[in-house]
């Protein structure tokens, strides 16, 4: 019997997943506890029809992706920040004050959460972090930090 699942069940599949159980896993389990519905001809036709357009918005997300890739590669974001003698700053820089200052300067919008920095920002210098664009569309930048 076909199902659609609409949890995670382990050993099955994720949410969304059109699988093929046994007939009374699938009856007596499954949709019993609402974990799933039954794949009757109707709703796995719909199914068919939600993956064509999340396949054609994914299409289009990385697409995008890439193209900001390309736009942003390579290039160096300042930060302006309060620092002692030597180029100790007060704190350190953090992902979310690049992510303002990626938007400020550049007019990229990014995720906190997707910059990834190789090691923390404590000092005055040139550091090299990396954004996650998209699963597997990465791109490299560098942040300036300047004593202000």
């Amino acid at each position: 019997m076909k199902v659609i699942l609409l949890q995670d069940v382990s050993k099955v599949g994720v949410k969304g997943d059109l699988v093929e159980v046994s007939d009374g896993y699938g009856r007596n389990f499954l949709i019993k506890r609402g974990l799933a519905s039954e794949g009757t001809e109707g709703k796995v036709r719909e199914w068919e029809e939600n993956q064509k357009v999340r396949k054609n918005r994914e299409a289009k997300l990385e697409q995008s992706a890439a193209e900001t890739k390309k736009k942003i590669g390579g290039k160096r974001v300042s930060v302006l920040v309060n620092a002692g003698e030597e180029g100790r700053l007060f704190g350190s820089v953090t992902t979310g004050q690049i992510a303002e200052a990626l938007k400020q300067q550049h007019g990229i919008e990014v995720d906190r959460h997707d910059i990834k920095l190789e090691e923390t920002v404590k000092n005055v210098g040139v550091y090299p972090f990396k954004i996650r664009l998209y699963p597997g569309i990465e791109t490299s930048l560098s942040v300036e930090v300047k004593a202000g």
